[in-house]
């Protein structure tokens, strides 16, 4: 059993997958900003809680947003970040 934890789990989306959560970031991103939320506060809301009535049901947004999993979400925006912040 202690063996099982010496081991790093690993996560990876595929190109397409990858993709869908890009496009569903910016059209929730959208729909936020449109009814005049603050997209940053109610993305990390909705992540940190899991509940997605942090996501206004405006252009059908919420139903959008539970296509793909919160740590999907995640994924792509820490990546996104680092990607365009990291020195190198």
């Amino acid at each position: 059993m202690g063996e099982k934890f010496n081991l790093t789990m690993k996560f990876n989306l595929d190109k397409e997958k990858e993709k869908q959560v890009q496009e569903i970031i910016i059209s929730v991103y959208e729909a936020l900003e449109e009814k005049g939320y603050n997209p940053i506060n109610q993305f990390i809301g909705y992540i940190l809680s899991g509940d997605p009535t942090y996501i206004t049901n405006h252009s059908n947004a919420r139903s959008i947003i539970r296509k793909i999993e919160r740590d999907e979400l995640l994924e792509e925006l820490l990546k996104t970040y680092l990607e365009k912040n990291r020195s190198e």
